[in-house]
């Protein structure tokens, strides 16, 4: 290629390489222009001190800004500044709010049904319930639940991993201390331990420490060491008990309200869906990195560390099996969601046994004779 002749290609690449680089430009605007200008209320279940619970919604409110070079525009508020934490989901069905975060089973009084969007007691860990949902057909099943029944759709937004038993004022040796406790416990779980003579309490987050203190109640559960120091329960219960059998994988949903959902344009639909699994994929990491350090600080402020009983978890895990095979029989949505669940979770601990129980149990073992 001769001297002129490069000159003229390099003049006429630069040229075409400017164009482009206009294009690209030019495009980005002309995209941002065509996306409008939305602002949403989102109503939620927490308390703003919670700052994994609550503080997820807030990072889902700035992706969605983010990602739509802040058209979209959603406001969190904590419980109570809207509607009281218990109607979150009855305020995004009528339209008061556009959208809400909010755990699904505490609404089973609508529907026990509900309990399969947050968690089934004695159902699967917090990766279990992730591929259920993306793989397993449980977003499918849920959307199709609400959009039926109650005017919204969602998403999950995370999960707070399997949960403690909670703060007991008196030792629980067995089923016989059961009988007659007041036990503060989120949604569906209170019709189980009905059965075993519990005496279930459902109150929101921000209301559970007074009623503990005045002896209102005799013992409550809320999530894990982290969420639970903040709480401050340790001042008023010393007996801390694990597992929580009803919350091994509790997942929260940000709900949409049906008719605000079908207006918007497709890409915000995707931003929506997107956020909700970027904020959920923080709080699920947020809380495996920080229970540890809080739960050291509990015992060191008089937590007891105490297993429920052998006979306590047989108990309930019973008690259980009879309700769902009640509710089975009496509501086809429950005896839907059930046939699914127990087929798949079945499948995943035959996986789990094999490869990653053992290496945990392998590693845990070690850890303790380190320690």
């Amino acid at each position: 290629m001769s001297k002129l002749n490069r000159r003229r290609f390099l003049k006429t690449a630069g040229a075409g390489g400017v164009g482009a680089a206009a294009a690209v430009t030019l495009a980005a605007p002309a995209i941002a222009q065509t996306m409008p200008e939305i602002k949403w209320r989102m109503a939620t279940s927490w308390p703003k001190s919670l700052d994994t619970l609550y503080g997820q919604t807030e990072n889902f409110a700035k992706r969605v800004a983010e990602l739509t070079d802040n058209k979209f525009q959603i406001t969190t508020f904590a419980a109570g500044e809207i509607v009281p934490g218990l109607q979150v989901l009855d305020a995004v069905q009528a339209g008061t709010v556009e959208c809400g975060n909010t755990p699904l089973y505490y609404y089973f009084g609508k529907d026990p049904a509900f309990t399969f969007g947050t968690d089934l007691p004695f159902g699967m860990n917090s990766r279990m319930k992730n591929a259920w949902y993306v793989h397993g057909g449980g977003q499918a099943l849920v959307d199709e639940f609400l959009r039926t029944k109650y005017n919204c759709t969602g998403f999950i937004s995370g999960s707070t991993n399997c949960q403690m038993g909670g703060w007991f004022r008196k030792e629980i040796n067995s089923l016989e201390d059961l009988k007659g406790l007041k036990f503060r416990v989120g949604g569906f779980a209170g019709m189980i331990l009905t059965k075993l003579g519990v005496v279930p309490q459902q109150i929101a987050g921000g209301d559970i420490y007074p009623a503990l203190e005045k002896g209102t109640i005799d013992a409550a559960e809320w999530v894990g060491p982290h969420d639970d120091e903040k709480l401050g329960f340790v001042k008023v219960a010393r007996y801390y008990y694990y597992p929580g059998w009803w919350e091994p994988g509790s997942t929260p949903h940000n709900l949409f309200n049906l008719a605000k959902w079908n207006e918007l344009p497709k890409i915000y639909k995707e931003v929506l869906q997107s956020a909700s699994y970027d904020s959920g994929t923080w709080m699920t990491a947020k809380y495996d990195a920080v229970n540890p350090v809080a739960l050291k600080k509990l015992v060191s402020q008089g937590a007891v560390l105490k297993p429920f009983p052998p006979d306590v978890m047989d108990g309930c895990y019973k008690a259980a099996q009879e309700l769902y095979a009640e509710l089975s029989t009496k509501n086809e949505w429950f005896k839907k969601f059930n046939d699914n669940v127990q087929a798949f979770r079945s499948e995943q601990y035959l996986w789990w046994q094999v490869a990653e129980y053992t290496m945990d149990t392998y590693q845990i073992r070690f850890r303790n004779q380190r320690a």
